[in-house]
C-alpha cells in the first residue's frame, strides 16, 4: 500500500496539513469566534479574515512523565549550582517563578493562545454546512459548465494518460501475429528433427539434421528479434468534455426601505441581505441575484444602490411582492430555474395591504419558489404583515420560513437556522 504526505509549505513556511488538522481541532473556538464577528463588524469589514484566541487551558496535551511516588535524587548533567544532597530553598511567591507572571493580592486567569484566520478560512467557517433549500431544478447551461469524461481509448496521447493493460495486451497480439508463420514452422521442423534421431545413423541423416538445426536457429533468432512492448502497442486513455446538467438558481432580496424604518433597522437589514449575497457568491457558481427595494413603490436597482441608496418614503409592501412576479413571469422560468425570495421589513404596512400581501405570497408566488424568507427587523411588536404571514407559515412550513432579528448578534444564527442544510439536500 502506498501513502502520499502533502509536505507543501503555505506562506509563513507551516505544513498545509498541520493546520488544516489545527484547525479542525478547535473548530468549536472558531465557530465562537466567526459569530461574534458577524455581529461587531461593519457591512464593509464582513468578508476579511478574524483573529482567534483559545485559552490555554484548551491546548493542554497528553504527556507521559514519572510518578511522584518513592525517593530519588538526581543532579542533572551541565548543573554547576548544586551538589547531590543540597536542599533548595523554596522560591518566593508560594508558587514558583515559572511563567513569568508577577505575584498579585486578587484574580486569576490564564494566558490565550492567538493565531489568524484568513479571508478563505473565515468564509468556509461561517457557511459551513448552509444550502440553498430544495435545490432540485437542472438545466443545461451550454458551454458555462463542463464535465471531464472518459472518452475510450486511442494511440496517440500524453504519457501521464497511458493505460498499461490496454498496452500490453495490444503488444501481445502484436507479437502473436508477427510470431505465428515462424513458431508454426519452428514446430514442422522440430518435429521433423526428432524424427530423423530416432532413424539409423547415415550421411544423408547428418546432412539433414544439419540443416534442420540451422533453419532452427534462424527461426529462433527471429523470433527473438520481434520487441515485447514497441511504441505502435502504447494506447492512452482519452477524456472529453461534455457539458453537464447544473442547478441554476435565482434569489430575490426585498428590502423595506420605508420612513418607518430606522437607520438601525436598514443596517440590520443590510448585515443580513450581505451575509446571504457572500453566501451565494461562494457557494453557487450559477446563481443570479435579483434587489429590490421598495417603500410605496417598488424597483429593482443595482447591488450598489440597494446597500447604499437613501431614498425613502411610505409603505406598500405588495408593490414589492408584484414586481418579483413580473421578473418570474418575463426572465425566469418555473420549470427551468430554482427561485428564492428572501424578504427583510420592520412589519409596518399601509392598512389593508397585508391582507393583499398574503393572498399574493400564497397564491402567486410560493407555488413559483423554492423557499421564501422573511425577516422582522427590530419590531416593536408584530404588526398585520407578521400574522398574515403566520398563517402562512403554518400552511406551507416546507416552503416558507421567517425569523425576527432584535440585534447584530442574532443576524448569524438567524442566518443559519434560516439555510441550514437539510438531509435531502445534503
Amino acid at each position: 500500500m502506498s501513502y502520499i504526505i502533502d509536505r507543501r509549505l503555505n506562506g509563513k513556511h507551516k505544513s498545509t496539513v498541520n493546520r488544516q488538522r489545527f484547525l479542525e481541532r478547535y473548530r468549536r473556538h472558531i465557530r465562537e469566534a466567526v459569530n461574534d464577528a458577524v455581529g461587531r463588524r461593519s457591512i464593509t469589514d464582513m468578508e476579511q479574515g478574524e483573529r482567534i484566541s483559545i485559552p490555554r487551558k484548551d491546548m493542554s496535551e497528553p504527556s507521559f512523565h514519572h510518578g511522584g511516588g518513592g525517593r530519588r535524587n538526581v543532579v542533572h548533567p551541565g548543573n554547576k549550582e548544586f551538589q547531590q544532597g543540597d536542599r533548595i530553598k523554596k522560591p518566593a511567591g508560594g508558587q514558583g517563578g515559572a511563567g513569568g507572571q508577577q505575584a498579585g493580592d486578587s484574580g486569576e486567569g490564564e494566558d490565550e493562545f492567538a493565531f489568524e484566520i484568513d479571508q478563505r478560512e473565515f468564509l468556509n467557517f461561517l457557511f459551513e454546512d448552509l444550502a440553498l433549500p430544495n435545490l432540485v431544478k437542472r438545466h443545461l447551461q451550454g458551454t458555462r459548465s463542463f464535465q471531464r469524461r472518459h472518452g475510450g481509448i486511442v494511440s496517440h496521447g500524453l504519457p501521464a494518460k497511458i493505460n498499461i493493460v490496454r498496452s500490453m495486451r495490444q503488444a501481445s497480439m502484436r507479437r502473436r501475429a508477427l510470431s505465428a508463420a515462424s513458431r508454426k514452422r519452428l514446430r514442422t521442423l522440430q518435429a521433423e528433427r526428432d524424427e530423423l534421431l530416432n532413424q539409423d545413423q547415415s550421411p544423408e541423416r547428418h546432412q539433414r539434421l544439419a540443416e534442420l538445426e540451422e533453419q532452427i536457429a534462424r527461426l529462433r533468432r527471429r523470433l527473438e528479434r520481434i520487441p515485447f512492448l514497441d511504441e505502435v502497442d502504447l494506447r492512452y486513455n482519452h477524456h472529453v468534455k461534455v457539458p453537464t446538467p447544473v442547478s441554476r438558481a435565482v434569489m430575490f432580496c426585498i428590502m423595506d426601505v420605508s420612513g418607518s424604518m430606522n437607520q438601525d433597522m436598514k443596517d440590520l437589514a443590510k448585515r443580513f441581505f450581505l451575509l446571504l449575497y457572500l453566501f451565494l457568491q461562494r457557494n453557487y457558481e450559477h446563481t443570479e441575484v435579483v434587489f429590490i427595494r421598495h417603500h410605496t413603490s417598488a424597483k429593482e436597482v443595482t447591488e450598489e444602490e440597494f446597500f447604499y441608496s437613501r431614498e425613502t418614503g411610505g409603505t406598500i409592501v405588495s408593490s414589492a411582492l408584484k414586481l418579483t412576479l413580473d421578473i418570474i413571469k418575463q426572465r425566469y422560468p418555473v420549470d427551468e430555474w430554482n427561485l428564492y425570495a428572501a424578504q427583510a421589513s420592520d412589519g409596518d404596512n399601509w392598512n389593508d395591504d397585508s391582507p393583499s400581501c398574503a393572498q399574493l405570497l400564497e397564491k402567486e408566488l410560493l407555488p413559483r419558489l423554492q423557499h421564501f424568507s422573511y425577516v422582522e427587523v427590530m419590531p416593536r411588536s408584530h404588526q398585520a404583515l407578521w400574522e398574515q404571514y403566520q398563517q402562512i407559515q403554518d400552511r406551507h412550513g416546507d416552503s416558507f420560513a421567517m425569523a425576527q432579528l432584535d440585534d447584530p448578534g442574532d443576524i448569524y444564527p438567524v442566518f443559519r437556522r434560516l439555510f441550514k442544510k437539510r438531509m435531502e439536500a445534503a
